[in-house]
């Protein structure tokens, strides 16, 4: 008998939850003989596919990290001084391995759930704080997507500002503009007929017209310009100015807020953060307090808890697209939290007088490079400058200068005009300033920069651009210098939250499944991180390899032919698929068809993102199971059949039930002219068994964040790419540094041709070890683990919608409120209810008030399904002493909770219910218990009194 060699050890055990055996035992619990008859029982036979998909074979975890280091050997890193808003930074090594690298940050939650997300909602408050104090304003979210579309809100922001009865249209943009900020700016523009004018900032009018304008600082070829009486121009006619600005410059330049500015904005990825080709980055926007009700993201917040204790939280969510839906300030969801974690702690562990001698050093480093290419007869265009040159070479023309740079492993900067730029970092050396001297030298030699170094004095800026107030004075940014006490720290703010490393995160629509070691594992090499996203592209073959090899994956999974990886999140990916169709439909010559259709239980980005894609929304009706209205939904189509555009789906719905008349809804937008979009967000119940391309969708954006398992990094980073049909090919995203040609007319949606190009690698390793079976087998896991609990729970709470066949998709929601009815208990005490248990809770009044959505996912064990189970029945034993009185209505576990440290163990203790009932209401809370770190906030005190910099904590006590 033939010895068996295979390596059995197959990562799709490792992702999955439940055991075999644990399988069979929920199958049986459920009614069923086989995972096929659930499936048959749960997803509709008129989409369901019967062969597996043609993806490659699973590699095993050492298989797939032996591939991933083919693939990042073709990439090449070169010494890249391109600039453009990309530079090469230093990750110090604790926030590497301790933030980037750590689960106990990657894989928490947006904090919506603020009691138990006061650890990363502090840090983003020290973002918010560095940035506030960088750029001289009054108020900060807590980070965008990238530099280009957060120049992209402030222009909206602008326009939202503008005073009703006015007609205001027109919006400058400098033409020193980084130029991927120009296109996306453009693209987000057309749609809203804002008439955007690239022209030279000095020669510009304004007029009556203008509401706003952009400005580089310094410019993308490295000029420092004072912007005063550009300022004052635009003032003078009620305009706005958004300033794009290089936040590392601003501790050495006047920031924008001191010399006229109401908007900032740009990166903050050289504080800290790889490039990665081009992302994920946290892009900051800072403005005057005047436009807090117009600022888009989150911004955190400082309150007060129950017990009248400092507790942070997101401020002003009213705002926000989930509330505001079509009338929202932005469509943006997904954050990029983790980078922003990142680039905070980054000042956090250099303080003031470590990011101004960074600064001070880069710009000497510069004028050494400056005074030697003029001793060696080149000539330097700007006078005034911070780490970026442009150069006009003598003796030497530009081709040749970046033919002996890409000799010397160098990239330079290429301009039309025949000058070669050059911008500087943290990472730079004196002996990579003699490297590109002697790239210039031609043959004569060139000084060494030490020698030039020591014969120049510093140069000064020009005394009105010179930065002149202090910045980041609060405490935490000098109180953790050593690596002991940084260590400290981040670990303190670690514990105070709950991420995947205690339990399950329950989130109904958003999916917190297991984010693997192994795919998490190449990100942080530097063949993948160190690469500058403008890098010739013959230097980005692994990238290139990589992308090609995904997208043809996602393609097939959701058997569409056409794919773009460019938007760098849910939202945008919403953004992108309709601007996808729109133009589809205007080089039909149907560009007046302007009406969607979206359910009432959709996601609230998507009726923002339709208005954003020039779309006007028309809501359609669910019925009482949760489904489309169809007869609604026909009347309306037929209504607005000669402008119907499109219709945004949901699949699974949003309630968490495969509709079953998909094909005819999609059938009644093709036959009135319009466009079927598909909102991914729950392709985790789809994968394998059904392939919406198939069945009618057009475009679908995927969330890498939810269904291939890119950590959601408590709020970002997220990816959204899109998949569509033949026929909208065409009409994808176009980038003008990939394609020149479309720099008049861009359809741009992020700043890199790749919008978070190194966190592709996540999800090209989940579907590389799963291969065809285990993705499929994942779906059907998840849609067990729902049905599982769902069942379990039935007899303790209703459950709102199921499918035809009573089964629910890999989602269900639980009513309670038939139970506030009774008790006086909502959702919120529920969920606040949980986190006494150890869990977060699941999506809360979403999409239906007063309401909690339970998505288990397929990574959660038996064990730790049960436990939730258990945790959510004896919770309903809690309401049930309420409702019988044993319990006082209003003192009692629920309305306090959650309880913490503190208040369990207060010399007074004054409630009608025991310490241990509040603190230890189950067994494993006993083993293992996870504190909330404030109790619940006052979510109306903060938005009352909005602060969001960090006080002094005296200051802060003082007040109250």
């Amino acid at each position: 008998m033939a010895l068996d060699i295979s390596n059995g050890e197959h990562f799709v055990s490792r992702h999955l939850g439940p055991r075999d055996s644990e399988i069979s035992k929920m199958l049986g619990d459920l009614g069923y003989g086989s995972m096929d008859d659930l499936i048959r029982d749960t997803v509709p036979a008129s989409i369901l596919i019967a062969e597996l998909l043609d993806l490659p074979d699973a590699l095993t975890e050492a298989e797939f990290i032996d591939r991933a280091r083919e693939i990042a050997d073709r990439n090449q890193i070169f010494r890249s001084y391109i600039g453009m808003g990309y530079n090469g930074t230093v990750t110090p090594a604790p926030i590497r391995r301790h933030i980037l690298e750590n689960p106990g940050w990657y894989t928490q939650y947006t904090p919506y759930q603020a009691e138990i997300s006061q650890g990363r909602l502090e840090a983003l408050l020290n973002y918010q704080t560095m940035v506030i104090d960088l750029t001289g304003l009054e108020i900060a979210n807590a980070s965008l997507l990238d530099e280009g579309t957060a120049a992209a809100e402030g222009m909206h922001m602008l326009a939202g500002a503008v005073k009703r009865g006015e007609d205001r249209s027109t919006f400058f943009v400098d033409e020193a503009c980084h130029p991927q900020t120009i296109a996306v700016v453009r693209t987000r523009a057309e749609p809203l007929d804002i008439q955007v004018v690239v022209g030279d900032f000095a020669e510009f009018e304004f007029n009556a017209d203008v509401f706003g304008a952009l400005v580089q600082y310094p410019t993308t070829d490295g000029e420092v310009r004072d912007y005063r009486a550009f300022c004052d121009r635009a003032h003078e006619v009620g305009a706005g100015v958004v300033v794009a600005a290089d936040l590392l410059s601003l501790a050495l330049l006047t920031p924008p807020g001191e010399f006229g500015a109401d908007i900032a904005v740009g990166s903050t990825q050289r504080f800290g953060v790889p490039m990665g080709y081009g992302g994920p980055h946290a892009a900051y926007l800072s403005a005057h307090e005047g436009f807090k009700r117009q600022m888009p993201g989150r911004i955190i917040g400082v309150s007060v808890d129950a017990d009248g204790n400092p507790a942070l939280r997101m401020a002003l969510q009213t705002r926000e697209q989930h509330i505001r839906r079509d009338k929202a300030t932005s469509n943006i969801c997904t954050a990029q939290v983790l980078l922003a974690v990142m680039a905070g702690m980054y000042g956090v562990y250099h303080g003031p007088e470590g990011i101004r001698r960074i600064a001070q050093r880069i710009h000497n480093l510069t004028t050494v490079l400056a005074r030697g290419l003029e001793s060696l007869g080149h000539s330097v265009v700007h006078a005034h400058f911070f780490d970026t040159l442009r150069v006009r070479p003598t003796g030497l023309d530009s081709g040749a200068v970046m033919e002996r740079a890409l000799a010397a492993g160098i990239n330079l900067r290429d301009f039309a005009d025949g000058s070669v730029g050059i911008s500087l970092d943290e990472t730079v050396e004196p002996h990579d300033v003699d490297d590109l001297l002697t790239v210039f030298a031609g043959a004569a030699p060139a000084r060494p920069t030490v020698e030039l170094a020591a014969e120049l004095d510093a140069v000064e800026f020009p005394r009105d651009l010179v930065r002149t107030s202090g910045f980041m004075e609060h405490p935490v940014f000098h109180n953790y210098r050593s690596e002991t006490e940084l260590l400290r720290y981040i670990k303190k703010l670690e514990s105070r939250d709950l991420s995947l490393t205690t339990s399950t995160i329950p989130l109904g629509s958003c999916t917190m499944k297991l984010n693997a070691a192994t795919e998490m594992t190449p990100v942080t090499w530097p063949e993948f991180g160190a690469l500058h996203p403008f890098a010739p592209v013959d230097q980005a073959q692994g990238y290139a390899e990589l992308a090609e090899e995904l997208g043809e994956w996602l393609m097939t999974i959701t058997g569409f032919q056409g794919v773009s990886l460019q938007p760098n999140s849910g939202a945008n990916g919403e953004y992108a698929g309709l601007l996808t169709i729109r133009n589809y439909l205007r080089a039909k010559g149907e560009g007046d068809r302007n009406v969607c259709l979206i359910p009432s239980s959709a996601h609230g980005t998507n009726p923002a993102s339709a208005v954003m894609a020039g779309m006007k929304v028309v809501v359609v009706a669910c019925d009482e199971l949760g489904n489309i209205d169809v007869d609604d939904f026909r009347a309306k189509a037929e209504q607005h059949s000669d402008s119907l555009a499109a219709t945004m789906v949901t699949y699974p719905s949003t309630h968490g039930v495969f509709e079953e008349e998909i094909r005819q809804i999609c059938g009644i937008v093709h036959e009135h002219g319009g466009q079927v979009y598909m909102d991914g967000a729950n392709l985790n119940a789809q994968v394998g068994l059904s392939r919406p391309g198939e069945f009618g969708a057009d475009v679908l954006h995927i969330n890498l964040h939810k269904t291939f398992a890119i950590p959601h990094g408590g709020g970002g980073p997220g990816m959204g790419p899109i998949c569509c049909a033949e026929h909208l090919a065409p009409h994808l995203p176009n980038h003008p540094l990939v394609d020149p040609e479309t720099a008049e007319n861009p359809t741009t949606v992020s700043a890199a041709p790749i919008g978070s190009a190194s966190i592709l690698l996540i999800s090209w390793a989940y579907i590389a070890m799963l291969g065809a079976r285990g993705v499929k087998k994942a779906t059907e896991v998840a849609i067990l683990n729902a049905n599982y609990m769902a069942h379990r729970l039935e007899e303790h709470y209703p459950i709102l919608y199921r499918g035809e066949k009573g089964r629910v998709a890999h989602e269900f929601i639980m009513d309670l409120r038939p139970l506030r009815k009774d008790s006086g208990v909502s959702d919120e005490d529920v969920a606040k209810r949980l986190m006494d248990y150890g869990f977060h809770a699941p999506t809360q009044s979403f999409p239906v008030a007063g309401t909690l959505m339970v998505e288990p996912t397929e990574s959660e064990s038996l064990y730790e399904l049960d436990r939730l189970c258990d945790a959510l029945i004896g919770i309903r034993a809690e309401i049930q002493d309420i409702i019988d009185g044993r319990a006082d209505a209003e003192d009692n576990v629920l309305k306090n909770a959650p309880h913490t440290a503190r208040a369990v163990t207060a010399d007074e203790w004054t409630h009608g219910y025991t310490r241990d009932e509040a603190a230890y209401p189950a067994s494993w809370t006993v083993d293992h218990k996870f504190w909330p770190h404030v109790r619940r906030v006052d979510n109306a005190y903060g938005d009352r009194n909005l602060v969001c910099a960090c006080p002094p904590i005296e200051e802060y006590a003082e007040a109250e």
